[in-house]
Order: C-alpha cells, then sequence, then structure tokens
C-alpha cells in the first residue's frame, strides 16, 4: 500500500502550466501543425532551451546544427516534441533531488531521456505508431522517483536507501520497502492526477510488473520494462543490464539481435562523445 506521504505529496502537485495545456491542445486538434505547435513552445524559455539543447544531442543524428524551434519541431514531428517539452517541464514541475539514488538531476533527465531514445530507436524498426505512444511513456516513467527521493530525505533514510540501491539488482523492490509501491506507481498516480489518457497511465503502472498488465497494455508495458532494465538508474547500459534485458527481450518474444543492435549504436555514439 502507498505510503500517505506519497500519496499526499501527489495530491498536492500544482496543475501543469498553461504552456503544457497549450501544447496538449494543440496536439489534439487534427487541423494544427508544426507551426501552430512551434508558436506555443516559443512562449517558453526553458521548453525553447530544452527542445533545442534535445535536437542537438548526437543521440539525434540530425546531422546539423538546429537553431530555432520550427525547425526543431518539423524534425522531431509533433509526437515527440510535445514529449520532450512535457518531460522537462514536469521534471522542472516536481523539482528534482536524485541523490538518494546516487545521481544528480542532471544525471536522472540524461537517463530519462537515454530510455526514450533507445525505445524510439527500437520501436520505430517494429511499429512507428506504438513507437509514437511509447517514447512519452519512457521519458516520464522515472518521474515517480523524485517523489520517492524526495520522501526519503524527509524521512532521513537517504543513506541507508543509497546503499541498498547500490547493493540491489532490483530496484523496485527497495523502493517497495521504503514507501510501500513502486516508482511505477507512483508515477502512475502522478499522471492519474493530472488527468492524463488512462492507458498512457496504465502501461506506465504495469512496467515494473509487465505480467499483471491487461492483455490490450501488456506489450507497451513490457517495452517499458525492458528499456528500464537495460537504463537502471545508477548503472545505466551496465554490461549485466544489458544482458538482462536482453534476455527478458527474448523471453517476451521479441528479436533481441535488433535491440541489442539499437543498444550498440548507442553505446558507440555515446563513447565518441
Amino acid at each position: 500500500m502507498m505510503k500517505s506521504s506519497i500519496a499526499q505529496s501527489v495530491k498536492s502537485l500544482p496543475p501543469l502550466s498553461k504552456t503544457i495545456a497549450d501544447i496538449n491542445r494543440v496536439y489534439a486538434d487534427e487541423e494544427a501543425g508544426v507551426i501552430e505547435l512551434a508558436k506555443v513552445i516559443e512562449h517558453d524559455p526553458m521548453i525553447v532551451a530544452n527542445l533545442l539543447k534535445a535536437a542537438n544531442s548526437p543521440l539525434y543524428g540530425f546531422g546539423k546544427e538546429i537553431k530555432n524551434v520550427t525547425q526543431a519541431v518539423s524534425l522531431f514531428g509533433m509526437s515527440m516534441t510535445r514529449s520532450i517539452a512535457l518531460g522537462n517541464a514536469i521534471r522542472k514541475l516536481l523539482n528534482v533531488d536524485m541523490q538518494p539514488y546516487g545521481v544528480t538531476s542532471e544525471q536522472f533527465a540524461q537517463i530519462s531521456s537515454m530510455e526514450a531514445t533507445l525505445i524510439n530507436q527500437w520501436y520505430k524498426q517494429i511499429d512507428k505508431q506504438k513507437a509514437e505512444t511509447l517514447y512519452l511513456a519512457a521519458f516520464l516513467q522515472e518521474s515517480g522517483k523524485i517523489l520517492i527521493a524526495n520522501d526519503v530525505i524527509k524521512e532521513d533514510e537517504d543513506i541507508s536507501f543509497r546503499s541498498e540501491i547500490e547493493m540491489t539488482k532490483n530496484i523496485a523492490e527497495v523502493e517497495k520497502s521504503y514507501v510501500g509501491v513502486t516508482s511505477a506507481e507512483v508515477t502512475a498516480f502522478i499522471f492519474q492526477h493530472w488527468e492524463f489518457d488512462q492507458k498512457f497511465v496504465d502501461m506506465i503502472r504495469y512496467s515494473d510488473n509487465p505480467n499483471a498488465a491487461p492483455q490490450e497494455i501488456k506489450e507497451f508495458s513490457t517495452a517499458l520494462h525492458i528499456v528500464k532494465t537495460a537504463l537502471p538508474i545508477d548503472k545505466p547500459f551496465n554490461e549485466h543490464a544489458i544482458n538482462f534485458a536482453l534476455r527478458k527481450a527474448r523471453d517476451a518474444g521479441y528479436d533481441y539481435e535488433l535491440l541489442e543492435d539499437v543498444i550498440d549504436d548507442m553505446l558507440d555514439i555515446m563513447e565518441a562523445l
């Protein structure tokens, strides 16, 4: 059962900003396009900075300097642009201190981006539409860790929590022992509070235990689980994590060699940085 202080933290979260509401409105409007979305984003300097930073990251491989919002939105497309804008705005709103997990807020943001990149590069070779759905979920699926970290700090349990995180191969189990639920369940509760689409909420809710997921979202929860297995927050892309993720992909019926190729490509890019 979720610890009451975590539930209270979620319930007291402020509403999403007007810019995020406007981005969601434009995204849902079938008549709107790149120009309309770019105009909305231009009102928020922080979102502009994060979008251009992402567009110029070697992980996306656009191969030329992206200097303006319209250009970035055109290259990313409406869905990925919305995901990047939402992800960065939500992390800012949640106020990040990830020290109990042994990472900085910058490293946490980087791992979230890597999870989104991995699922996009992998799944666009399986089903492009599903890749777009999964991109935002992968980008945001670790958000619950922010509230867990805050709770652990408030309770003066950060040192013991961090030492358990460093030793474990199952971060979700450590989270559960401290706050009664995993970060996936906290994340789902956050996005339910903000009235996100139920399918989106549920695919994240079951991402720590995809076997328990309802049939219609099982594939999505399984894919999210595989990606977070490859990129544990404290040791992203370590050899054990990669092998474990590939085994889970094979057991779930995926062409695990396709996933292995995508991971190898990402590692090559990261080593070149």
